[in-house]
């Protein structure tokens, strides 16, 4: 079992900034590949970014590529998502996931967090 915990979420102006954090527990963290994803209101969950286990391979989104990055720490069992430049568009619930292998079906998933809300005004 591995338990995943986010935080960081808020309210935030569009252009500002947020950093999200996934605590994991449970089994090995460092051997899974890490990914956050993202739900808006009406939408189907999409995914955002994801990490390799060494953290030395990261993938983006295509809408989030050059504003946001994904990190983690293996010592801290801890996954992170800076957002800058934030847009109203990026308003979602964000989630981390873990799989030991990446798949970009989010049904494939079987270890998720809680999720924690951002929301960016206009």
């Amino acid at each position: 079992q591995v338990q995943l915990v986010e935080s960081g979420g808020g309210l935030v102006q569009a252009g500002g900034s947020l950093r999200l954090s996934c605590a994991a527990s449970g089994r090995t963290f460092s051997n899974a590949v890490m990914v956050w994803f993202r739900q808006a209101p009406g939408k189907e969950r999409e995914f955002v970014a994801r990490c390799s286990w060494a953290g030395t391979m990261t993938y983006y989104a295509d809408s989030v590529k050059g504003r946001f990055t994904v990190s983690r720490d293996n010592a801290k069992n801890t996954l992170y998502l800076q957002m800058n430049s934030l847009k109203p568009e990026d308003t979602a619930v964000y989630y981390c996931a873990a799989r030991g292998m990446y798949s970009p079906n989010p049904d494939d998933y079987t270890y998720w967090g809680q999720g924690t809300q951002v929301t960016v005004s206009s």
